[in-house]
């Protein structure tokens, strides 16, 4: 059985005068602990389907399902990190990063321990009492990545987390989620317009086209990639026919889309 399966999902937005259709017969299938991403023009519903994979939008047609349990609400098994860090400025980074502990009851000595050693893992063990306005922009969502991986959520969804960050800030973070994401066998779903970003982190790589937005094609990324960290991947021969052979489709979208 899969982990994560999606069912003819369309989803459509609507105002006074009119109603948009932005996803139709969305299809696919994950394998717990695998890396797929979101790519695709501006929209075409990238952010739209991995609201509703969270629960936090209902699709006005199909299903949803984790471990086959249909997801109908947002829940302590979605962890779903952001663009923006959404720290707390009046808090701690400590009481931060243990907020979704006390917001799901699960908060106790041992999850406020699991947490700490995650911001250890981050390398930000002197910050724990620190505020968000003293950390840096990279240091900022390190420490909301531990916030989103302190709950211990069965699949982490990423909506471009990285694309606020200069780019050697961007290289260090990859690094640091693909490491730990491998360590905790997560499955992981990030929505991103770098090319680069899509390549270096995925096992699959799904290309929306928009209007409205559905699933065109699924890239595999070569293994001789997949196993290398971001880093290196960027620098392996197979990393640029595939970001070219991308960058065509997603061209190819953009005229068909006009």
């Amino acid at each position: 059985m899969s982990f994560l399966t999606i069912q003819n999902v369309y989803h459509c937005f609507f105002t006074e005068k009119e109603a948009s259709l932005t996803l139709a017969n969305i299809e696919l299938e994950m394998q717990e602990g695998e890396f797929i991403s979101f790519l695709g023009p501006s929209g075409c519903g990238k952010t739209t389907l991995l609201s509703i994979i969270a629960g936090l939008l209902q699709p006005l047609e199909g299903r949803v399902e984790i471990e086959g349990e249909a997801v109908t609400e947002p829940s302590s098994a979605i962890g779903y990190m952001l663009q923006q860090d959404y720290l707390f400025p009046w808090k701690t980074i400590e009481e931060n990063i243990v907020t979704g502990l006390r917001i799901t009851g699960t908060y106790s000595r041992e999850t406020r321990q699991y947490a700490l050693k995650l911001l250890e893992q981050v390398g930000l063990a002197d910050s724990v009492q620190l505020y968000p306005r003293q950390l840096s922009g990279g240091m900022r969502q390190r420490a909301a990545l531990v916030r989103t991986l302190a709950t211990n959520p069965k699949i982490l969804l990423l909506d471009e987390p990285f694309s606020a960050l200069d780019y050697q800030t961007k290289i260090k973070l990859e690094e640091l989620v693909c490491s730990l994401l491998k360590e905790f066998h997560k499955t992981s779903i990030l929505v991103t317009h770098d090319i680069e970003e899509a390549i270096a982190m995925s096992d699959r790589i799904f290309l929306l086209r928009a209007k409205p937005g559905h699933i065109a094609k699924v890239i595999a990324v070569p293994e001789e990639i997949r196993n290398m960290s971001p880093i290196q991947a960027r620098q392996h021969p197979a990393f640029t026919k595939l970001f070219q052979l991308i960058w065509k489709e997603l061209e190819s979208l953009e005229v068909q889309k006009s």
